[in-house]
């Protein structure tokens, strides 16, 4: 890992007075001072266990439930919001954009140290949701024997496209990168962010602002390194940890809006997660919920209990309490 900076103290976070952030100084890149945020809670370290979780792209985190549930089964429960993300984003930045998706491992490596050397956790876990699941595979693969387990939520392990767009038009945007990579190269539809909304009908509230439902712009340099992140997931990683896959049962429409928004998942392919799961490593349990939407922990109930049930009691099986 690389030397350790020196990050800020604990100071009261945007979700309350139950939570507490800390400020991870990165140093400066193109656009000036970098700096991502650990979130836990104000209660302090109280468990041997730690799970730190990773956001998705246009994400980051808002989940009390899913730290509650994770307390309530012995864990204590840190959410890393990554540069230019959520709390992270800085005024003059571009949201969300990276021009290699390895930058990110700068402040998830601080956030282990903080987790494990400064507040004395003996376990760990991560836990990935879409793009957070594709970073947090390469970092663990990269990281033998510093996790206990991984658990990916939806992980995004390849192009929710056709062929063409998958083959041809990932090599024009691969090359577009060297020559124009801030050039807009894609969108989000605002479907899936109009569905978890409680401003639009949603069961969750959230800053709109860090999470808009149409999204921050899709550049060329970013995800021509999603592109090859996936395609070294498709050549096959050596996680050495045990993995846990989670991911709805049905695909949904993925451009337009409909009625099942919210117990599909709407955003990447189910197929195609089911397919690249078992390239993660030696030690892979995939696991899939009817009802489940992309964001697993946000789906309408039963499915957002039942993945919680099954995440916490596989962990009980691969982490020692103790």
């Amino acid at each position: 890992m690389n030397a350790h900076a020196t990050p800020a103290p604990w100071s009261p976070d945007v979700l309350g007075d139950e939570w507490r952030a800390r400020t991870i100084h990165l140093g400066t890149d193109r656009e000036g001072p970098v700096e991502a945020t650990l979130v836990r809670s104000a209660d302090g370290p109280r468990h041997h266990r730690a799970v730190l979780y990773l956001h998705g792209f246009v994400d980051y985190f808002f989940h009390p439930h899913l730290a509650a549930a994770f307390a309530e089964r012995g864990w204590d429960f840190y959410a890393l919001d990554l540069r230019k993300y959520g709390r992270s984003l800085r005024e003059g930045q571009s949201p969300n954009l990276v021009h290699d998706l390895a930058e990110h491992a700068a402040e998830i490596d601080e956030a282990v140290h903080i987790i494990t050397a400064d507040e004395h956790h003996g376990h760990l876990v991560v836990l990935g949701h879409s793009t957070g699941g594709l970073i947090g595979s390469m970092w663990a693969n990269a990281r033998p024997g510093v996790l206990d387990a991984l658990v990916l939520n939806s992980p995004w392990l390849d192009l929710n496209e056709n062929v063409f767009l998958r083959t041809v038009g990932t090599a024009a945007i691969k090359a577009l990168s060297h020559v124009a990579p801030r050039a807009v190269v894609g969108s989000l539809a605002p479907h899936y962010g109009r569905a978890l909304h409680s401003g639009t009908g949603g069961e969750w509230d959230y800053e709109l602002a860090w999470k808009p439902h149409e999204g921050f712009p899709v550049r060329a340099a970013w995800l021509a390194s999603v592109r090859r992140y996936q395609d070294r997931v498709a050549r096959g990683l050596s996680i050495a940890c045990p993995v846990l896959v989670c991911t709805s049962t049905e695909t949904g429409d993925s451009k337009r809006q409909h009625d099942r928004v919210m117990t599909t998942d709407s955003v990447l392919s189910v197929e195609q997660i089911l397919a690249r799961a078992p390239r993660l490593g030696a030690d892979v349990t995939i696991e899939q919920f009817d009802g489940g939407a992309h964001d697993l922990a946000l789906s309408p109930e039963p499915a957002r209990s039942a993945y919680l049930t099954t995440v916490l009691d596989w962990l009980e099986t691969r982490v020692p309490a103790s």
